[in-house]
């Protein structure tokens, strides 16, 4: 069969069996079920149509625990077990329950922390500076006469593909003996240091600055959360007798790594004056990864905040000018107060795209020269080494990382409901 005609019949049996199951499942309902006549039609009719909503919903439904409720199961039990191969019978295997020796298998390798310290900082950075980037754009492009052509230029990124973002970027990083003609952006603004002192600035004195700064927002958020607890003022529920701690000690760690980092990072030596490999470079490769994210999400941030502003009230800008506010108070006090809420929403989005990234760092360096990522990790563990018990074990963790944002995401929309 024609892959055009075989296309014609999976849509033509998809839609009429669709068709079929609406127009017969009614039928039975109404006919055979709880038919509207006799003694008891009126019951009979109320019964009817609380249960029609849940046949309309029923296919749905059966589609949602195919392809999302037993997936998550059978990952489950796959972290549980160990695939052995059948003696004697090739291309066989069967299953030992192994508990939790995958999870502790998983723990004790370098390259899983090494994913998770990189998720981590992932999800620090891209989501910020996509949102912080994107609200500056939606408020800037608000403001000139081509604002339309700058916003289509900014959110062209979103048309290309993850991973044909990451090979434009790859030669953006390109490398080339230092007797050639460097053809990598980077590298061709990076000789012009030629060493000395900027080389130094750039590449030594900004990051620690960066990682000593990233340490001081951490410890304060989590002194900020502790604080309460340590002033006998404790919330209830478990927010307060739970995750309070569990922020406090996951800030730590944070200050930890990012110490570890600036250690590392001033005692490692540069070949100033020549072409770099920017993406084998410890502490900047994963930055320069990172910037393709930003660069693509960005488009999206600002299309969504662009929409929030043009929808604040024109009232309350003109009693703020009236009353004297300056651009940048009725920006930051007027403005960003009110769509607070959209700006939440941009943030768990491109947290959400973190946590799973992939496309980038596969493309870009298969986690190679300490950039591996969770995702990539899983990738490795089930395709490459077929270790199907640590790969699910690692799918299982991403999916627990994820899934408290859907949670609260979930939450302030019913809030929002309201």
């Amino acid at each position: 069969m024609s892959p055009a005609l075989q296309g014609l019949t999976t849509i033509a049996v998809g839609v009429g069996g669709c068709v079929a199951y609406f127009y017969f499942s009614n039928v039975i309902l109404d006919r055979v079920i709880y038919p509207p006549r006799g003694p008891n039609a009126g019951r009979n009719i109320n019964r009817a149509g609380q249960i029609r909503p849940w046949l309309f919903l029923l296919p749905a439904l059966v589609a949602l625990g195919l392809y999302l409720a037993y997936p998550v199961f059978e990952t489950l039990r796959l972290s549980l077990t160990e695939r052995v191969p059948v003696l004697g019978q090739p291309g066989k295997f069967r299953y030992v329950w192994v508990g939790l020796d995958n999870y502790r298998q998983m723990t004790s390798e370098a390259k899983f922390w090494e994913a998770m310290r990189n998720n981590m900082m992932w999800l620090f950075v891209v989501p910020a500076a996509a949102t912080a980037f994107g609200l500056l754009a939606a408020q800037l492009t608000d403001r000139i006469r081509w604002g339309t052509i700058a916003k289509s230029l900014i959110f062209m990124p979103m048309a290309i593909s993850f991973v044909g973002a990451a090979v434009i970027f790859k030669l953006v990083y390109e490398m080339r003996g230092a007797d050639q003609e460097q053809i990598g952006v980077l590298n061709a603004i990076w000789l012009q240091f030629d060493g000395g002192f900027g080389s130094v600035l750039v590449l030594k004195i900004i990051p620690v600055i960066i990682l000593l700064a990233f340490g001081g927002i951490v410890s304060w958020v989590g002194w900020l959360v502790l604080r309460p607890l340590l002033a006998a003022r404790r919330a209830r529920g478990i927010w307060g007798y739970v995750l309070r701690p569990a922020v406090a000690i996951f800030a730590v760690w944070m200050l930890w790594l990012s110490l570890q980092s600036v250690v590392g990072l001033w005692r490692f030596e540069l070949a100033y004056g020549t072409p770099q490999a920017w993406i084998s470079l410890p502490f900047w490769n994963n930055f320069f990864l990172m910037v393709v994210l930003i660069w693509i999400q960005t488009g999206f941030a600002m299309v969504i905040l662009s929409a929030a502003i043009r929808g604040i009230p024109e009232d309350t800008i003109e009693a703020a000018i009236v009353d004297g506010a300056n651009p940048f108070q009725i920006f930051f006090q007027i403005k960003v107060p009110q769509i607070a809420g959209t700006i939440v929403v941009v943030w768990t989005t491109i947290t959400i795209t973190v946590l799973k990234v992939f496309d980038i760092v596969f493309a870009m360096t298969n986690g190679q020269w300490q950039t591996q990522v969770l995702s990539n990790y899983m990738y490795e563990k089930l395709f490459v080494t077929a270790d199907w018990g640590v790969g699910s074990a690692s799918a299982m963790v991403i999916m627990i990382l994820v899934s408290p944002i859907l949670v609260w995401n979930v939450i302030n929309a019913r809030k929002e409901m309201r």
